[in-house]
């Protein structure tokens, strides 16, 4: 990568300049990146087609957009092995609520770093769970506390070697598991092309934005703003308006007059459909 182009990046997340590897540096830029980089499905809803290359990714994201998991773990790795970090991917699986199966299933890019020279631990990096990690966490089993969120990391029961990040009940998804050997971004095409084709996948049905900071989460479903703090704080945003504002104000997202009249009449719809299941989504 470019310098300039690292610097163009660093700067989107609201950071000067480059540091060298350390655990604080990593912190800085991990939570930089949260607060600024949603994780996002527009592309999806808009019906364009993405690709998995990094370098797309990245080029998006200076533009000023975000992205879902392989989009956002692997442009990250690309930012950190230009500042200096070991880096590897890893293939992953998340489990949405506690009586789903456990599977490794590729539906998730989890990112691991080490040799940091002020620490002797790997660390879990994943700036792609929506409403997930706010900073990096060192691989130690225990309790992990983040802003008024509890996670819990421990050995993977389904991945021998690997890990599994237990998230806190009000997230959007109950744990993620992980395997500790490397991965190619060709591992997850395939997924890829499901998470975002399919009419079964989540992000083919609703519009979702999420963002995550030091005392918790934002989260856009269709028509409906939730503050995930110690409490809930839901608003149904009822005019093109009040949504486009918050996704401005909120997650830092603008678009064009085509795209926000694409964007309003899905979102209108499968709100419509969520309050009144009679309604169809796509019509």
């Amino acid at each position: 990568m470019a310098s300039q182009d690292l610097l163009s990046l660093l700067r989107r997340v609201g950071l000067t300049s480059a540091e060298p590897p350390s655990a604080a540096a990593l912190t800085r830029l991990h939570q930089a990146w949260v607060e600024r980089v949603p994780y996002e499905t527009v592309e999806i809803q808009l019906g364009r087609v993405t690709s998995l290359d990094p370098r797309e990714s990245l080029s998006r994201i200076r533009r000023g957009r975000g992205g879902y998991c392989f989009h956002l773990n692997g442009a990250f790795a690309e930012v950190l092995r230009a500042l200096g970090y070991h880096v590897t991917r890893h293939r992953a699986g998340v489990q949405m609520t506690p009586d789903a199966e456990l599977v490794i299933n590729r539906h998730h890019l989890a990112l691991t770093v080490r040799d940091l020279p002020d620490s002797d631990d790997v660390w879990l990096v994943d700036v792609g769970l929506g409403d997930g990690l706010h900073s990096p966490l060192p691989l130690r089993e225990g309790d992990h506390r983040q802003g008024p969120f509890t996670l819990r990391l421990l050995p993977s029961r389904i991945a021998p070697g690997g890990w599994r990040l237990e998230h806190d009940p009000r997230g959007s998804l109950h744990a993620m598991d992980f395997v500790p050997d490397p991965a190619e971004m060709s591992d997850f095409a395939e997924r890829h092309v499901f998470l975002s084709t399919s009419p079964e996948s989540g992000f083919v049905r609703t519009f979702g934005v999420q963002r995550t900071d030091a005392s918790g989460w934002d989260t856009l479903r269709a028509l409906t703003l939730t503050r995930t703090e110690d409490t809930n704080k839901k608003t149904v945003l009822e005019s093109p308006g009040e949504w486009f504002q918050a996704l401005a104000d909120v997650f830092g997202l603008t678009f064009s007059a085509d795209e926000r009249e694409a964007l309003w009449r899905k979102a209108y719809a499968q709100h419509e459909a969520h309050v009144n299941p009679t309604v169809n989504p796509s019509s």
